[in-house]
């Protein structure tokens, strides 16, 4: 990766006005680098291995990209989005511990189905890139930012809801449940075991249940 500091070290030049045939061929081509860079690294795919997975040619993917760090900066863009479009349906209506608990167990399941491997798509590229690449860590931290975002939000809407003591930081508890995750991904990589992640997450989320508040009965309700 270029050096920080570098006047465009991995900046991905503004897209051209793309045909519908050249923004399938595009998307194949980021599609393919992603999956080489998250099974071998970032320094481990070779910008003709995406020629041959993508089935494209090689004048092709520098029509889209001028060099290897335009092509991972579009990787890291997709790869955020892939992860995502996995974590949105679990966490833009969080409002509950109890939901709370139902994102973690779809987590673990997750990591279980996959024994752990290849780890994280955006920590996998967060350890490998965060120091080399100052473009590439300002990308991946503004990813982990806006998934940080929804965990906040969530702990608030727990907060507003009586659920949990308004005077705790909802930031900083999201920014402890997604350190976990990470952290449990890492082990689970490492032992090809779900435990890990289970075990880090449980320990978070036992931060935010100690945080709840004794709920009153109904109005009329029988003792």
């Amino acid at each position: 990766m270029t050096s920080a500091g570098a006047t465009s070290a991995g900046a991905e030049p503004p897209l051209r006005r793309l045909t519908a045939r050249g923004a399938l061929t595009r998307d194949r081509i980021v599609r393919a680098a992603a999956d080489l860079m998250h099974a071998n690294g970032v320094a481990g795919t070779t910008m003709d291995q995406v020629v041959e997975a993508s089935g494209t040619s090689k004048s092709q993917l520098y029509h889209y990209f001028d060099d290897k760090d335009a092509l991972v900066t579009a990787v890291i863009k997709m790869q955020t989005a892939r992860v995502m479009q996995v974590q949105e349906p679990h966490l833009e209506q969080l409002s509950s511990l109890q939901g709370l608990r139902r994102w973690r167990d779809a987590i673990v399941r997750f990591v279980d189905e996959r024994h752990g491997a290849n780890g994280c798509a955006i920590g996998s590229l967060a350890t490998e890139l965060s120091d080399r690449s100052e473009p590439a860590r300002i990308l991946i931290n503004a990813a982990f930012q806006s998934w940080e975002s929804y965990l906040t939000a969530g702990i608030s809407r727990m907060q507003e809801r009586g659920e949990i003591d308004r005077t705790a930081d909802a930031a900083t508890l999201a920014t402890g449940i997604l350190a976990a995750y990470q952290g449990g991904y890492l082990l689970s990589q490492a032992r090809r075991s779900a435990q890990p992640m289970a075990l880090a997450l449980d320990l978070a989320i036992r931060n935010v249940e100690a945080l709840a508040l004794e709920q009153k009965p109904a109005s009329g309700a029988v003792s």
